[in-house]
């Protein structure tokens, strides 16, 4: 682990272009190990832990903010890709709104949802593939205390601002801003819908791509069907959108 001020970062490989690998959550610090594990062999792939609770109330802006700091950290020719999973998709959009220029590409895995219409059909979906054995062991599970690092306060912090936002109208208007290539890989049997999460975005975002995986789930970097294909095509799509130097473009400042 590498110290950036408040956050910490892993680091998986040591040639090619840089990637920031976003977990997802909020503050599921340490899920996105396989994500930047299998990235590896191509990219120098950077896995930062999101900030904790504390003091003062998390929020987007915050997140925003530390991950800036760890951009800031390359070489001022270098610009990373970032890939968020989940909420760390989420984050990608936010942070590439605001900092459009300081980055080669995002790509989206799993991305969570922006509006009303399409949360309640995430409900749906979860309601309708769950038993009420299931059920009865999520409730168990939900009062119990989740083994670090993952950091509940910090969820719902960060959660709850993100659909402040939403409400307020700044996402996704503010993605509009975006003008990097953007690409959306999302598993056809992820209870996220990802057809309406990819049309609440085009309008902001026309250059949008989406590929929808066959058999595949929400981590489609851990799931047999799916992961060789899904690790293909990611792969593939930043070694098309991010531009190598002579010295590797992996050097941090």
């Amino acid at each position: 682990m590498v110290d950036v001020t408040v956050i910490s970062y892993r680091s998986y490989g040591t040639d090619g272009p840089g990637v920031i690998v976003l977990h997802g959550g909020p503050a599921a610090a340490g899920s996105a190990c396989a994500l930047a594990k299998g990235l590896s062999g191509k990219f120098k792939s950077i896995e930062p832990w999101q900030r904790r609770s504390g003091d003062q109330p998390l929020s987007v802006q915050r997140h925003i903010d530390d991950l800036e700091e760890l951009v800031g950290t390359f070489q001022a020719d270098v610009k990373p890709a970032l890939v968020g999973e989940s909420w760390g998709a989420m984050l990608g959009l936010a942070y590439a709104a605001q900092y459009p220029d300081t980055i080669s590409c995002l790509a989206l895995v799993g991305c969570g949802t922006f509006d009303v219409n399409t949360r309640a059909q995430l409900r749906k979906t979860i309601q309708t593939r769950t038993s009420p054995e299931l059920e009865a062991t999520l409730v168990q599970l939900s009062t119990d205390d989740a083994p670090p690092p993952f950091d509940k306060i910090g969820f719902r912090q960060t959660w709850d601002d993100m659909i402040r936002l939403q409400e307020e109208g700044i996402y996704p208007s503010t993605f509009s801003e975006i003008d990097v290539l953007v690409l959306m890989l999302h598993g056809d049997y992820d209870p996220h819908p990802g057809q309406m999460i990819r049309d609440s975005l085009l309008p902001h975002i026309p250059h949008l791509e989406y590929i929808e995986l066959a058999k595949c789930g929400h981590s489609p970097c851990l799931e047999k069907q799916a992961r060789a294909e899904f690790f293909h095509r990611l792969i593939d799509w930043l070694g098309l959108h991010l531009p190598a130097t002579p010295d590797t473009n992996t050097s941090l400042t």
